[in-house]
């Protein structure tokens, strides 16, 4: 594949800009041309976050990507999986945190969050692969739930040939030297999770 689009989403204070921001630098280390946008909207106040990622093997000339050409989405919270969707191409690839963050029209009753069983159908209709991994509980069993994003991408990175080690040398750029232990266990903890979901 030449040209591979990315689209990052989830709620202000989940870590989604340092993801795409490793995501990126991933890309360019494997050798591709690519370009980054985030849309942080109301993120402070835990309005939604998205960043498009495009890796390209010829020059990339704009960091939007448009609807129906995200090849891989990663979502930090099934809502915002479900809210991105009209960006996937039908051949596209979800990785989707199984965790739950009620927006306020939920909290407040003005509407229902969707039943997970039924937010899952609406996923696999739509896309030919769908992984929901059980990120925050993982992040939990490692030492601290902050570190969601890089079980996130550690699951990501299952699903390319690109050497893990190069995905590891970019998350210790990207974190804290005190930090850096514990990203490596999230991380290879997110291909983990994906290797066995693949196994079932």
């Amino acid at each position: 594949m030449s040209a591979i689009n990315f689209l990052v989403c989830g709620v202000g204070g989940q870590g989604t800009v340092v993801a795409s921001d490793i995501l990126s630098s991933v890309g360019l280390t494997a050798g591709y041309q690519v370009k980054k946008s985030d849309v942080l909207g109301l993120a402070q106040r835990g309005g939604s976050v998205i960043s498009h990622i495009r890796w390209d093997t010829e020059p990339v000339h704009a960091p939007m990507v448009s609807l129906g050409e995200i090849d891989y989405m990663v979502a930090f919270e099934r809502l915002e999986a479900l809210r991105r969707l009209p960006y996937m191409k039908p051949e596209g690839t979800v990785v989707v945190s199984s965790q739950e963050i009620h927006p306020i029209s939920v909290t407040t009753g003005q509407i229902a969050y969707p039943k997970h069983e039924e937010l899952l159908q609406s996923l696999r209709r739509n896309v030919r692969r769908v992984f929901e991994i059980e990120a925050l509980q993982t992040a939990l069993r490692i030492g601290n739930p902050k570190i969601v994003n890089i079980v996130l991408l550690g699951a990501l990175s299952s699903l390319f040939p690109i050497e893990s080690i190069i995905w590891e040398e970019t998350v210790i750029e990207f974190v804290p030297s005190r930090h850096q232990e514990i990203n490596l266990n999230a991380f290879r903890a997110g291909r983990r999770l994906i290797k066995e979901e693949s196994a079932l």
